[in-house]
């Protein structure tokens, strides 16, 4: 049994990897134990954490119910929406139950019958001008990235008023969840942010009137249960206990409890048609053909510019800032010492995603400062300069005091001032000692780029999950990794060159 899983495995990794398409449907003799569902955790209020750390909500209260009356285990499983593809293909969920747009997705996965009547709607602040979606020509517009919100503006099926629409918006930016599209809202890096209006009424009703919604919606939409293409079995044993629980009453109250009521619609009038091997197939051969490993490469090279930008401008800064920072920590004005010595504490001590949070956010959130829209990448930029000035700063002071106590000495005796002394004698010898060091950080850095997401800022490895995403493979991310891969082999060759020069007496 562990061979044939493991063989399973191995073998949809294989299909991801080059694209193609797997159909696993669940064997008929196989009796099931556990329900796996996969979901977005910061989607309320179909899917979220409660104050208890429970993973509570409508559609998982829904997944708990059919599995109570099918004998199985529910297993809730928190997804990274953008990898929601991949977790299904690898088995590593039964299904994605969140909700999950069809519209736009028909072909994609093997539904239900719809049971939410949802739509599209945006959000802005309560004192905004803005009253109509005409309003939105030259604002910021967010969206949740692989969202039905995006799909409606940029997507094939993607109505022509909408498409007209959002080519008057200054920006369209995709960000990776709810909870940061409110927060860039908020503190005005952004104008209005659209979203299904099932989680709008309940992110509005808790964050206290701050935000209001238009009264035009922007597209209409169904939510169903994602199956894996194909997996028609277990797609009809979920759907026939839901067309159970809506004739007992049971879907009915459960909606009520998540005050959803006005938004079902579940009958059984609109069954899922049957699928069949060939139809499946076709529609995955179309889908494999439209993934291209060109295609892919020339898609990531927009994002290959910005991790460039944010690497050779952070090590611009902070190499000599962490310079003054050294300075600083062995300073023996015992006050500067202290408070330069708390600093890096802080930053070494707390992740480098929070400090970008902090120094977008920051502004706002502390001293009620909206910040530009060309905010966005300097914050990137003096977080990440903030971060590695100060880990420089600890290798410079290693550096500094593993120089001998005896070429200070002699220094002194040559009557050399500070400034000589240590551009002349110490600094290279320093720079000597601690080259090692500066190449693993300078290393980490290449690969830190990516954490450039936590504010919605679009580099490559983000670039990389919003394709890996929109075309349902791998491959961009397998792209994206021997684009670190091989960047960092110039970063760590280049810098045993630079060793190699300065081995010198040996």
């Amino acid at each position: 049994m562990k061979l044939r899983k493991t063989a399973a495995l191995l073998t949809a990794a294989f299909l991801l990897l080059t694209g193609i398409k797997a159909v696993i449907p669940v064997s008929a003799d196989t009796e099931r134990h556990t329900f796996t569902v996969g979901f977005d955790a910061e989607f309320p209020p179909y899917g979220y954490q409660d104050e208890s750390g429970e993973y509570v909500g409508f559609d998982l209260s829904l997944a708990d119910e059919v599995c109570k009356r099918r004998g199985w285990a529910l297993n809730k499983v928190p997804i990274e929406w953008n990898s929601k593809d991949m977790e299904l293909k690898t088995g590593a969920i039964d299904c994605i139950w969140n909700g999950f747009t069809i519209n736009g997705r028909e072909n994609d996965y093997t539904w239900t019958v719809p049971y939410v009547d949802n739509s599209q709607v945006a959000i802005v602040r309560a004192d905004s001008d803005i009253q109509v979606l005409s309003d939105l020509f030259g604002k910021i517009v967010a969206v949740q990235t692989d969202s039905s919100a995006l799909a409606a503006f940029t997507g094939e099926d993607a109505e022509e008023s909408n498409i007209a629409l959002a080519k008057t918006f200054r920006e369209l930016r995709q960000v990776g969840d709810y909870n940061s599209a409110f927060m860039n809202l908020e503190s005005g890096a952004v104008d209005v942010i659209c979203m299904d209006i099932g989680v709008a009424n309940y992110e509005i009703k808790a964050r206290g009137g701050k935000f209001r919604m238009l009264d035009e919606h922007i597209s209409s939409e169904e939510y169903g249960v994602g199956f894996l293409k194909g997996n028609t079995e277990l797609r009809d044993e979920v759907q026939e206990t839901l067309f159970e629980m809506l004739d007992d009453g049971a879907f009915a109250r459960i909606a009520a409890d998540w005050e959803l009521t006005d938004c079902v619609c579940l009958t059984r009038e609109s069954a899922a048609p049957a699928e069949t091997p060939k139809e499946a197939e076709s529609v995955d051969e179309t889908e494999k053909n439209g993934t291209s490993l060109a295609n892919i490469c020339i898609q990531l090279l927009r994002g290959v510019g910005a991790s460039l930008a944010i690497f050779f401008l952070t090590l611009l800064f902070a190499l000599p800032l962490g310079l003054l920072i050294a300075f600083g920590r062995m300073s023996r004005f015992k006050p500067l010492s202290a408070l330069v010595k708390l600093y890096i504490s802080v930053v070494r001590g707390t992740p480098l995603m929070l400090q970008l949070l902090v120094v977008f956010f920051g502004p706002y959130y502390l001293f009620r400062v909206s910040t530009p829209p060309g905010y966005r990448f300097w914050a990137v930029i003096i977080g990440f300069t903030l971060n590695y000035a100060a880990y420089f700063a600890e290798i410079y002071r290693s550096g500094i005091q593993a120089v001998p106590v005896g070429q200070h000495e002699a220094c002194a005796i040559l009557g050399y001032s500070g400034t000589q002394k240590f551009f002349r004698i110490i600094f290279p010898q320093m720079t000597k000692n601690i080259l090692p060091s500066v190449t693993n950080e300078v290393i980490t850095l290449v690969k830190d780029t990516s954490l450039a997401f936590a504010i919605s800022y679009t580099e490559m490895f983000t670039l990389a999950k919003q394709v890996a995403a929109a075309q349902a493979t791998i491959l961009p991310l397998f792209i994206a990794g021997v684009f670190y891969y091989v960047f960092n082999f110039i970063v760590a060759f280049v810098m045993e060159r630079i060793e190699k020069k300065l081995s010198y007496f040996r």
